[in-house]
């Protein structure tokens, strides 16, 4: 196991003290040591991982220093774009360091969502030309290696994560003020959604405790759609389901999600008719992937989603006031309501037991389409 204190001490000795990225749970604690040690201009927490490989990228131009990227290997994804078209050395060739936690690495358990990522996360590199190195307790050597590369050849240079690789290091989170859990705020929009309405909900602990508060009330989870990956596209995953079906979709969504690609919130609005419902549950947080901080309590998500086309927002934190917007969102086109929440979750927190296809059919068959 790494010393995550001396892996980052080690980073800043060899002048990468630049940092940008979206966190990881395999790279908790070493995202925890950069928040704590790092000035906040220096660590930035991108919108998503191709927002972070720019950054580095710019960064690099204006300093001719190696800015260092972190994410989670699903992340890759996100980040294809700017390595290839930008940061690969046919084209401006810029070096970067990359960071990526290797969740569903094959042969360990993990999350249905991440199983083919893992299996391709190498292959995946090896296609953008990207050379890796599997980080080791070892790693002094490897970081040589890694800075010897990018300034050969000009282009970035990838270390993968295993779990459990850096020790312990506590997330000092940013503490919110509000009454409710999100888990509380989800027990109380359960009980104003018709059973008959569908829910899109977010990936993480959004969707692990929209379905044991199912289980807890032995309901159905048939108009659950519980997303387990693809941060950020719970929303248009929603717009599609309202656009081929009568009945209301609620789309409860999370801070991190929302930023991650706000982009879309423009044609959701553009093109969304009176059967969707966005819900947006901010705690100003990555807290599935550590509790991580967001912007989502320093900018103004109201503000964004009237200003590309939703008509009304409501704004709740307490259970009334969250019973009184849901009365007012099922009857108003184009509305939104965004509910603040404190960080929290139950230790014992399980995960949803039916599979993410077995969970496609069963609302597939509830509306009719299968």
């Amino acid at each position: 196991m790494i010393d995550t204190k001396a892996f980052y001490d080690c980073l800043l000795e060899k002048q990468m003290d630049f940092f940008t990225g979206v966190p990881d749970s395999l790279l908790a604690n070493l995202c925890a040591c950069i928040k704590e040690h790092t000035p906040v201009s220096r660590n930035i927490i991108a919108a998503n991982e191709g927002n972070a490989v720019g950054i580095a990228c710019g960064y690099h131009v204006a300093t001719g220093r190696y800015g260092v990227v972190y994410m989670q290997n699903s992340g890759e994804g996100n980040a294809v774009n700017p390595l290839l078209s930008i940061a690969d050395g046919e084209v401006y060739g810029i070096p970067m360091l990359l960071i990526i936690g290797w969740r569903g690495e094959p042969g360990t358990k993990d999350e249905p969502q991440h199983k083919k990522q893992g299996k391709v996360t190498l292959a995946l590199l090896e296609a953008m030309g990207i050379p890796y190195e599997i980080l080791e307790d070892d790693y002094l050597p490897q970081l040589e290696r890694a800075l010897q590369y990018m300034e050969r050849e000009s282009q970035p240079y990838a270390l993968v994560v295993r779990k459990g690789t850096f020790s312990e290091y506590a997330v000092q989170k940013e503490k919110a003020d509000y009454p409710l859990t999100r888990e509380m705020a989800l027990a109380c929009l359960l009980d104003e959604i018709a059973p008959e309405d569908l829910i899109v909900s977010t990936t993480g602990k959004t969707s692990r405790e929209i379905f044991e508060i199912r289980e807890a009330r032995g309901q159905s989870h048939a108009g659950d759609f519980l997303t387990v990956g693809g941060m950020g596209h719970t929303s248009s995953i929603a717009l599609g389901m309202s656009l081929g079906t009568d009945r209301n979709v609620y789309c409860i969504d999370g801070d991190g999600s929302f930023i991650m690609h706000m982009g879309s919130f423009a044609i959701n609005a553009d093109k969304a008719g009176a059967n969707f419902k966005y819900i947006l549950n901010n705690n100003g947080a990555h807290e599935s992937v550590g509790g991580q901080p967001t912007v989502g309590f320093r900018i103004d998500p109201a503000a964004v989603l009237k200003a590309v086309g939703f008509r009304k927002v409501y704004v709740a934190q307490t259970e009334d006031e969250i019973r009184e917007a849901m009365r007012a969102l099922a009857d108003e086109t184009l509305a939104a309501l965004i509910i603040n929440t404190r960080q929290g979750s139950r230790a014992d927190l399980g995960r949803p037991t039916v599979s993410p296809g077995e969970n496609k059919v069963a609302m597939m068959k509830k509306i009719g389409s299968r």
